[in-house]
């Protein structure tokens, strides 16, 4: 435990680090999430998944394994996790997905879940690449793209680079720079816990579990210096993109999230009440209930 607690404060020491010295002096004007013991993954029930999947499979792409999952049949929609996460935590989403006639593709980022990484720095450029890779593999020209916290970020960067290959994005709990994150996330308990319990999750499901040190060391240097678009960036964004969050958010400032939604031309914004990052695991009903009001608008 002091061993996960160390690693734990030196990723959200660089993290920080970086922030304060880019951000001055604001107000955090959302609410605070209270303390909570158990971590946001104690909310998820992968037996919901039983009888949908239909492909589990590791493939190469530029360079390291990549594994990803399908279920459904219809129009297709990625699932992009958030960071130090996997694929399994959309898991109280997928089936409201596939019962409204999508067919769901869930991958593991790079370094994440069961995919590996390899001395490739990972970015948010490189894993966006690693997604257009997968699309090409599964004959896929065109999708929707569900993104939380780093695979929303993944969605501003396809959008950017690659907007031919979208339709529609959510970008749940996303920043377009690291002034974006809240500047105490360090103090945060539930966050912490979701920290911890990834770390006993990669060393569960990982093909690399030794690995986790240098994949937190690896990942914590992107988050320290990325994403870095700019406000012109984001307005020259095409795709039509739904900017969600919760009003309990630990991890994101929400003036940075609503400042986004207005750069964005024609984003819509939608500020989920009683919940914060972890919506898809505390309130997957409502979270899929209003991204599939978007996907279908």
């Amino acid at each position: 435990m002091k061993r996960i607690a160390g690693l734990i404060a030196v990723t959200l020491a660089i993290v920080l680090g970086f922030v304060a010295s880019l951000a001055g002096p604001r107000v955090m004007a959302q609410e605070a999430t209270p303390v909570a013991v158990a971590p946001p993954q104690n909310l998820l029930n992968t037996a919901l998944l039983e009888g949908f999947v239909a492909t589990e499979e590791t493939v190469t792409i530029n360079g390291v394994d990549i594994y990803y999952m399908t279920a459904g049949e219809g129009d297709p929609v990625l699932l992009l996790h958030g960071g130090l996460s996997n694929s399994r935590h959309w898991a109280n989403v997928i089936p409201a997905l596939i019962d409204a006639g999508y067919q769901v593709i869930a991958m593991d980022s790079r370094g994440h879940g069961r995919s590996t990484f390899d001395d490739t720095p990972i970015s948010y450029s490189v894993m966006a690449q690693d997604v257009l890779g997968l699309m090409d593999h599964l004959g896929i020209d065109k999708a929707d793209l569900v993104g939380w916290s780093d695979g929303g970020i993944i969605g501003l960067e396809i959008a950017m680079t690659a907007p031919e290959r979208l339709n529609r994005v959510v970008a749940y709990g996303a920043n377009f720079d690291p002034t974006g994150v809240r500047l105490d996330i360090g103090q945060n308990a539930y966050f912490n816990a979701y920290i911890e319990a990834a770390s006993a999750e990669y060393q569960e499901i990982s093909p690399a579990p030794e690995q986790w040190d240098a994949f937190l060391a690896n990942i914590s240097n992107m988050w320290a210096t990325e994403p870095n678009y700019t406000e012109d960036e984001l307005k020259s964004i095409t795709t039509p993109f739904l900017i969600l969050d919760g009003a309990k958010e630990e991890a994101i400032d929400l003036n940075q999230t609503k400042l986004m939604a207005l750069l964005i031309p024609g984003a819509e914004l939608t500020i989920m009440p009683d919940t914060g990052h972890f919506a898809l695991f505390e309130q997957p009903a409502e979270f899929a209930e209003i991204t599939l009001g978007f996907l279908g608008g």
